[in-house]
């Protein structure tokens, strides 16, 4: 079991800022680089579930690893979301990431298809095999997958892949989370997948997280985990309860996440920008309930 934090405590899951015609906003990347490296960010995660990774192409990917990396330079850790459904493509764009210089890869369980436990630890172990020098992190999300990657297969993973180094762990279930750190070897990291469930994580083995809500208060998510692990476990619980209503408002039950998060930047004049289809952007009333965050927050004037 180890608390180790091989990226840092605080990953931010980032945005892709879009066009109003859908183009990636290159400046808008720079400027939420800079953004997110000035405001409690430890690294940065590109292309995945919150970049829209679905609707980017393998060409987009690759010129967004480039400018975060290049953008990011050694102020910060830089995640490529590499992984697919598709072992051989993810081999091939992870090779590709690797080749860029991104400091770790990420690996999502894959969507649709829902493998065996055994079919996915093949599929995580060809991947990571095709790029020896290069940290893996393993990406459990069920809800997004349809398929759980089970405790047994993550620790099978971690203590015989040796740059299998990490898991995002986002099943919400804290058993599970608890079994991975107590089952993987001491230089393995657990990280919380969920906002809300950041503080919990870190009681039952983990070191940190990989956030949507760190484009907006990342500053005092990064507050939390050093409180965390000073001992103040007081200071640590008022923080979290304090960023709940940010939890809240960025998953809202009546649309996917970023929606509402793009909403929230563009009130603040942060590169969002919009969403690409099949997403569509926030409605009157969920975009209410961000600015009523926002103004509770202290983030947005009435």
């Amino acid at each position: 079991m180890s608390a180790s934090a091989p990226f840092g405590q605080v990953l931010t899951a980032m945005v892709t800022p879009f066009t109003a015609n859908g183009e990636i906003d290159e400046a808008g990347v720079i400027a939420l680089v800079e953004h997110l490296l000035a405001n409690g960010s430890d690294g940065i995660v590109v292309c995945g579930t919150t970049g829209e990774s679905p609707t980017l192409s393998h060409e987009e990917k690759l010129r967004l690893f480039t400018l975060v990396k290049r953008c990011a330079g050694g102020r910060g850790f830089v995640i490529a979301g590499t992984g697919s459904n598709d072992t051989a493509a993810s081999v091939a764009l992870t090779r590709e990431a690797a080749e860029i210089g991104v400091d770790a890869a990420l690996l999502v369980v894959p969507p649709y298809n829902k493998p065996s436990q055994e079919g996915l630890y093949q599929h995580f172990a060809a991947i990571a095999n095709a790029v020896p020098k290069m940290n893996c992190i393993l990406y459990n999300v069920p809800p997004r997958t349809a398929q759980n990657l089970e405790a047994s297969t993550c620790i099978r993973l971690a203590n015989s892949i040796s740059n299998i180094v990490a898991v995002k762990e986002a099943s919400g279930n804290l058993v599970q989370c608890a079994e991975i750190a107590a089952g993987v070897n001491s230089n393995f990291a657990l990280y919380s997948g969920d906002d809300g469930l950041a503080l919990p994580m870190l009681a039952v083995g983990g070191c940190g997280v990989v956030s949507v809500t760190s484009h907006l208060v990342g500053t005092k998510l990064k507050a939390m985990h050093t409180a965390f692990f000073k001992g103040d476990l007081n200071a640590a619980a008022r923080l979290n309860a304090e960023m709940l209503p940010v939890v809240r408002a960025c998953f809202q039950p009546t649309t996917p996440s970023p929606v509402p998060l793009k909403a929230a930047l563009n009130m603040l004049g942060l590169p969002g920008g919009t969403v690409r289809l099949p997403l569509v952007s926030a409605t009157d009333a969920e975009s209410e309930k961000v600015r009523q965050m926002l103004i509770q927050q202290g983030l947005l004037s009435q």
